[in-house]
């Protein structure tokens, strides 16, 4: 075979091997994004109510993948209307100079049964790197992600002044989500 045909087989090879990843869009009503501080030793839980995940992804290709995640964190709800304007003050969230958080992986790899996204969150004007692993569970047209992670709250300076000592409210936050997916149209 001479080397034009060569190139020609190569170049067709690669063509059809190709695998393109799908974009999706989060579907809000069937999505929760969830928070889990300690107070002293008792859980306390909250969730997020306003946010956006928006994802390319081949599970058969993960590397080629990415992952969008923004949180309008005024919409963080703790069951309380005044811990709710506490955590939304400057010690807190400061929803009023940071309104969004965001998650934006530059890396997703399968981890045994799993997946991992790498990336950057951004809170309170603070980047830090994250790892967060994730199962993808396709459905149909759609899929689901869920996973869980930890947040060591004091590099985002979450919780300052009096609240910066750990004995009360705990260092660590677990975040937990569900998030269903659709296919986005094009």
């Amino acid at each position: 075979m001479k080397w034009p045909a060569r190139v020609l087989v190569l170049l067709a090879s690669a063509a059809f091997g190709v695998v393109h990843a799908t974009d999706w869009r989060m579907d809000p009503s069937a999505s929760r994004l969830e928070f889990i501080a300690r107070f002293e030793t008792v859980p306390a839980p909250g969730v997020f109510k306003d946010f956006d995940v928006r994802a390319r992804f081949d599970p058969q290709s993960p590397a080629d993948g990415r992952l969008d995640v923004f949180i309008r964190v005024a919409g963080a709800d703790m069951a309380s209307a005044d811990i709710n304007k506490a955590i939304a003050g400057a010690e807190w969230f400061d929803v009023a100079r940071y309104p969004q958080a965001e998650f934006r992986a530059t890396e997703i790899a399968r981890a045994a049964q799993r997946f991992v996204a790498r990336g950057t969150l951004t809170l309170k004007g603070v980047q830090q790197p994250v790892e967060v692993p994730f199962e993808w569970t396709p459905a149909g047209e759609g899929a689901t992600m869920v996973g869980e992670f930890v947040v060591k709250r004091a590099p985002f300076r979450i919780g300052t002044g009096e609240w910066a000592a750990t004995d009360v409210i705990g260092p660590d936050v677990v975040i937990k989500f569900r998030v269903r997916l659709r296919k986005a149209e094009r």
